[in-house]
């Protein structure tokens, strides 16, 4: 029997140097034992053993998506998860496409580890909460967060980014790390009652959580999916949560109670409630889910996280923006920030109501510089485009709407597949192959740029004119129907 003892909960670089020799000298799973120096027994220790030697005329390959995958699953807290790795490594040596075998149990339990490491990782980029500790530059910012793996250092370079300016430490049961604007330092785990408690700008964030708090789209299923209550005592806006959901639904119902017995004629396409089916597994909540671990480009690295589109899964019309903006990328939703406000305006002047259509993003991913504090808006590069026209593609087949509005040049480019001008191609309806029809107009954002106010008045009447084509299609739809 072998026994490996590896420096820490995270050491790859000794997993791997040691599974790497063990499987050069034919060493099975079976006879290796794996621990973490400190977790040993204390009694009965068995002295540890170095990994056999690696001969020098014997070697072997790995795909490399293999090292990645391990990588980020070693970082999973499943005790057995570094046994499991070398099992799926040793049978890797004779079976080099068995990373594409979907079904088999150890590919399939290390890519869920891994899953829910992103996952776990992307929890922390979205609920940590910073607090001031002192004033002035004597400040400092702390924060309390419990993370379900092994993900701190994973972690840490996002908020290196995010907040450069600023001296920092967040802490956890795990580990802590320190920013001290030139580096990054890793200290051992505390107890919560290291973290301060709360701070003056408290009562400032939560009265920005209710001002931003949108009733009339609120869905507490799919919030509590995306923000579980367990993360709820660690967030300065958790006092809010229940009043404000409680306070939506009694708003929603003064509209139910207001609202006519019987729907309007043209509303009535529904289908009977013994006829709705589960999601297929192309519905838009399948892909929604499915593209929160999206890694196709480099994106994903800094945004706080993927902002998937919204609306009915069967509209008549999807309009698509160019990329989220800093509130889309916090809110994980989009156009709900300034250029949101103006495409609201916009589309009730048009006589559009945006609860019927399917609101969606070329790029759903933030791509900005930082500037200190504030995060600067870049255009995405064609190859992020062409990263992250899948996603598009996927939410055409399964929403098949009969108009498509591409607003701006990143989303006419997403949609036709190619560099398409805006004002060459805008004001009329073109054909598509999959026989829906397209729209061409500027993005919201736009119309934000301009510095002369008579020019942002005529454009936005242009703009406004653009989306009274779509609340004509959309006439013509309902009485055709």
């Amino acid at each position: 029997m072998h026994f490996i003892s590896l420096a820490s909960e995270t050491d790859f670089d000794g997993w791997r140097a040691a599974a790497r020799a063990l499987a050069l000298s034919d060493v099975a799973p079976a006879e290796v034992t794996w621990t973490v120096k400190g977790n040993q027994p204390e009694l009965f220790e068995p002295a540890a053993l170095a990994p056999p030697l690696e001969p020098p005329d014997r070697t072997f390959n790995v795909p490399a998506r293999f090292v990645e995958l391990a990588q980020t699953a070693i970082l999973h807290r499943d005790p057995q998860r570094f046994a499991i790795l070398y099992r799926l490594l040793w049978r890797l040596r004779n079976h080099h496409d068995l990373l594409d075998v979907a079904t088999d149990p150890d590919v399939a339990q290390v890519a869920a580890m891994a899953k829910a490491v992103r996952r776990d990782e992307h929890k922390m980029h979205a609920f940590v909460r910073f607090r001031e500790v002192g004033r002035e530059r004597e400040s400092h910012f702390v924060a309390w967060f419990e993370p379900e793996h092994h993900i701190v250092e994973l972690a840490a370079p996002f908020f290196v980014r995010r907040f450069a300016d600023m001296a920092w430490s967040i802490l956890t049961p795990d580990l802590c790390a320190h920013w001290d604007g030139h580096a990054v330092i890793f200290s051992p785990g505390v107890g919560k009652a290291e973290a301060p408690s709360e701070d003056r700008l408290e009562e400032t964030w939560r009265r920005y959580y209710a001002s931003i708090f949108n009733p009339a789209r609120l869905k507490v299923k799919a919030m509590q999916a995306e923000m579980p209550k367990k993360y709820w005592r660690n967030l300065p806006e958790a006092s809010l949560i229940k009043p404000l959901i409680a306070e939506a639904a009694r708003t929603t119902d003064d509209m139910i109670a207001a609202a006519p017995a019987a729907p309007r004629k043209p509303q009535q396409r529904h289908e009977p409630a013994m006829a709705r089916k589960p999601p297929a597994a192309d519905s838009i909540a399948a892909l929604r889910e499915e593209a929160s671990d999206c890694r196709a480009c480099h994106l994903y690295k800094n945004a706080t996280q993927t902002v998937f589109g919204e609306g009915p899964q069967h509209a008549q019309v999807m309009l698509v923006g160019e990329q989220p903006g800093d509130k889309e990328d916090l809110a994980g939703k989009p156009f709900v920030g300034p250029a949101g406000q103006m495409l609201d305006r916009a589309l009730k002047e048009a006589g559009v109501n945006r609860d019927k259509v399917y609101v969606t993003n070329a790029v759903k991913h933030f791509k900005f510089v930082p500037r200190g504090k504030i995060r600067l808006h870049q255009k995405p590069n064609t190859p992020e485009i062409k990263a992250c026209r899948q996603w598009y593609e996927r939410e055409l087949a399964s929403i098949k709407p009969d108009l498509v509005v591409a607003m701006g040049a990143t989303a006419a480019q997403s949609v036709f597949g190619k560099i398409t001008p805006i004002n060459k191609s805008r004001g009329r309806l073109i054909d598509l192959d999959n026989g829906a029809k397209a729209l061409v107009t500027v993005h919201p954002s736009y119309l934000l740029r301009l510095p002369d106010a008579d020019a942002k008045a005529r454009e936005y009447q242009r703009f406004v004119d653009d989306l009274r084509i779509v609340a004509v299609q959309m006439k013509k739809a309902a009485r055709a129907a």
